[in-house]
């Protein structure tokens, strides 16, 4: 069974830091190929950065410069760190990988950017 475990979401003012975590199980972390995805309210939901089992990764040009994604293979978890946030960063985040040709899904967790 594949799980995806997403965590350290909440409310933060504009400006602050976050660092979201996706603990997962059921796959070869260390071969899989990670992806952080959030959903604002009454909009579609859209990639926000991905990182390769070779460390390569890519941002959606609205978080470049300011979010980083890492993983810890031993940990089998990857990571959102959140810089100066925005209230248009405001979101559901969901971790996402794709194991033996199947998309799996965390749950997500609410980040909220208050002014």
């Amino acid at each position: 069974q594949v799980y995806l475990v997403e965590s350290g979401g909440g409310l933060v003012q504009a400006g602050e830091s976050l660092r979201l975590s996706c603990r997962t199980s059921g796959i070869n972390f260390s071969i899989a190929r990670m992806s952080w995805y959030r959903q604002a309210p009454g909009k579609q939901r859209d990639l926000v950065a991905a990182i390769s089992n070779d460390g390569s990764t890519n941002y959606a040009d609205s978080v470049k410069g300011r979010f980083t994604i890492h993983r810890n293979n031993g940990r089998s978890t990857v990571y959102l760190q959140m810089n100066d946030l925005k209230l248009e960063d405001t979101a559901v985040y969901y971790c996402q990988t794709t194991w033996k040709s199947r998309d799996y899904w965390g749950r997500g967790t609410q980040v909220t950017v208050s002014s």
